[in-house]
């Protein structure tokens, strides 16, 4: 069973949520909280698989309980939930290292999908998706970001291998295992063998925190879309 955790200030939101996921037969809703502030000892005393976290709460705000999550239960992930799609909050959130985002007012099985997803380990955002945020964004990367010089390769990254730096180029860009496959000349099995080196490497829980990294590093810039 997938152990979920629901944070929300709203009773109703947070009722609607749990009906959602409790109808599915691998998910278990076994807990909720209503302010940010309590979730990283809800998360400890649950144990939840899966926080499924509003950005918006009075006291602490659902950008800052995510990074406090992460920060002391790695193993967790956190699935934020966003009024809009594409804005500041989402943005901030895979900053703070959730594993996606999801517009709240979303299709039911659309969240019961993107809880599975990110249980699996796997990111809800698409690399294009999070190219394009950190491309609307990048005046909120920290002082430095895209500054190292072309040519050059940010200390961050000099645990990767030239073929890996490589890649993670190519998924920072967007592309799909097999359009990295096509442009390295590589088989799609060997472009999953390197993300699989990658992550671990940079301590990137999934793809989505991997583009992440590579923009803050410098080793994509961001740009008119």
């Amino acid at each position: 069973m997938i152990r979920v955790l629901l944070v929300d200030d709203h009773p109703l939101v947070r009722m609607g949520f749990r009906l959602m996921l409790d109808s599915t037969d691998d998910i278990e809703v076994v807990g909720e909280a209503s302010d940010g502030g309590a979730v990283v000892g809800d998360v400890a005393a649950m144990r939840p698989h899966v926080v499924v976290m509003d950005v918006r709460m009075p006291g602490t705000d659902g950008i800052e309980a995510t990074r406090r999550v992460v920060a002391e239960h790695p193993e967790v992930r956190v699935l934020v939930l966003t009024t809009f799609g594409l804005d500041e909050y989402a943005f901030a959130a895979l900053r703070a290292g959730a594993s996606g985002f999801l517009v709240k007012d979303s299709a039911p099985d659309d969240l019961v999908a993107a809880v599975r997803t990110v249980a699996a380990g796997d990111a809800v955002v698409s690399p294009r998706v999070t190219q394009r945020l950190l491309e609307l964004f990048a005046d909120a990367l920290p002082a430095g970001a895209g500054s190292v010089p072309d040519g050059a390769v940010h200390p961050r990254l000099a645990v990767l291998t030239p073929r890996e730096v490589e890649v993670l180029r190519y998924v920072a860009q967007g592309r799909s295992n097999a359009e990295i496959a096509a442009g390295l000349h590589l088989s799609e099995a060997t472009v999953k063998t390197h993300l699989a080196r990658i992550l671990p490497k940079l301590g990137a829980r999934d793809r989505v925190q991997a583009v992440v990294i590579a923009y803050e590093t410098g080793l994509v810039r961001a740009g008119p879309p």
